[in-house]
């Protein structure tokens, strides 16, 4: 394996024996083998159940992966086999360096042991030397902010004690590789946010970080890459931004709908190997190579168009038309900081419908949301009935307060089905527009909060 390599997979699959009643398992573990004595031909008392079929990928190093997928795709399984933990079926598992593991935090932990105690049990685990330990202690007892409980046993301790001391021993091991399966909500806000920045710090030294998180902002905040994981099966790998968009379209899905889906986004990625291999697309953002000469402000190029729109499976709606329009009806895509802009789109109702709500969200071209806003606040203040047939005509007054960059925006319309609420119909990337540049513009990042600054000299 190269040195450039974290992790490497290959062909990992988990089979666990699902027996009907606990008698079977017992018949299998003696019934077979009587019966090839026998010469008869052996029954198996068990079903299969494959957690993990065939996968395959590889991690670099200082790269940060997230994996995605539903309920039961097999996310938390790879975590464990890559840790050691859970030992694979089938395939191989290669990694480069110390791995910390953030995963059933505490798990590990002897109850009738001291906070202190579990700390050196901890950390040996961990691969950590007594010496190395009593360096850190003194900042995991700081960071995991028990106080003097660290003395009383772990029995005494409330369960966000246990984790956030866990959290602790696992962040201060410097690994060199830290995996982690949804531990980041530990605590309460002020802790989260230290661990989220304790994160970033071993990110920004370099360290390979591979997690599974629900939090389709969280991964395109803070990974290179996605993996999406669906049914035990590695459907694809990508930038976040593509990855968390299929995995919401297969999440939104009807049950019918889900194996043509998949098919799908196993064919889109075979038509792009470049991005599943280095996380990197080279696919333009537009339909078109935008003008040569520059457009002004407040104008339409036909060119800025997005290719990678991704509409969920309808429900009975379907959204049509989205488009930025000057508050006196011009279409634009090409806007002026701080001026007001109309996004409108159509939807139309092919079946009744209930507790009905439009929205929209802004997003950078890499996915992260900066803001939105939907037609009413909650289920209360929707629209209580929309009848088959029906047309709406939805509107967004917007601000533009951001600064020159191109931007994509989302569509959506949520309404009732089986009782529960869900997208009727959403357009991931429904259009686009640029923000245009400016001469003498002294704002810095994608916000334009207006600020003003004021430099004096005070001495000399």
């Amino acid at each position: 394996m190269s040195s450039e390599v974290a992790i490497k997979v290959e062909g990992l699959s988990k089979c666990y024996q699902i027996y009907a009643q606990p008698r079977d398992r017992l018949k299998q573990f003696v019934l077979p083998r009587l019966q090839r004595r026998l010469r008869q031909a052996s029954r198996q008392y068990y079903r299969e159940f494959w957690a993990l079929k065939n996968v395959g990928f590889e991690v670099r190093r200082g790269e940060t992966v997230g994996i995605i997928g539903r309920n039961g795709s097999g996310k938390s399984t790879l975590l464990q086999m890559i840790c050691g933990t859970l030992n694979p079926t089938g395939g191989t598992i290669k990694t480069n360096g110390r791995i910390a593991a953030l995963l059933e935090l505490g798990a590990g932990f002897n109850p009738e042991f001291t906070g202190r105690e579990n700390v050196y049990l901890n950390g040996a685990v961990l691969g950590l030397s007594t010496e190395e330990i009593n360096k850190r202690y003194d900042e995991i007892v700081a960071f995991a902010e028990i106080g003097a409980f660290i003395d009383q046993p772990i029995k005494t301790y409330s369960s966000g004690m246990v984790v956030r001391l866990a959290f602790a021993v696992a962040i201060n091991a410097d690994p060199q590789i830290l995996v982690v399966d949804e531990a980041l909500s530990v605590g309460d806000e002020l802790f989260q946010r230290k661990c989220f920045s304790r994160i970033e710090a071993i990110r920004a030294a370099g360290a390979t970080i591979l997690f599974v998180s629900h939090s389709g902002g969280t991964v395109v905040e803070l990974c290179d890459r996605a993996i999406l994981l669906d049914a035990g099966e590695l459907l694809a790998v990508g930038t976040p931004k593509k990855m968390v968009a299929r995995y919401q379209k297969l999440l939104y899905a009807p049950d019918d709908r889900r194996a043509h889906i998949r098919a799908e986004i196993r064919e889109e990625n075979d038509d792009h190997p470049h991005e599943l291999e280095n996380g990197n697309s080279d696919v333009p953002l537009f339909a078109e190579q935008p003008s040569v000469e520059p457009e002004l402000p407040d104008s339409y190029d036909p060119a800025l168009k997005p290719i990678s729109t991704i509409a969920y499976e309808a429900h009975g709606a379907i959204i049509d038309g989205p488009a930025i329009h000057l508050l006196d009806g011009d279409r634009v895509n090409n806007l002026t900081r701080g001026k007001s802009y109309l996004y409108r789109y159509q939807v139309t109702f092919s079946r009744s419908a209930s507790n009905v709500r439009f929205g929209m969200m802004i997003k950078t071209t890499t996915g992260i949301e900066l803001g939105g806003a939907a037609s009413a606040s909650s289920n209360r203040t929707s629209i209580p009935y929309v009848a088959a047939g029906s047309i709406y005509s939805i509107e967004f007054e917007f601000s533009c307060q951001l600064n020159p960059g191109l931007y994509f925006l989302n569509a959506g319309v949520v309404g009732d089905l089986n009782g529960n609420e869900t997208y009727l119909h959403r357009l991931i990337d429904a259009a686009m527009f640029r923000v245009m540049s400016e001469t003498d513009n002294v704002g810095t990042g994608m916000i334009d909060f207006s600020c003003r600054s004021r430099v004096a000299v005070t001495s000399g």
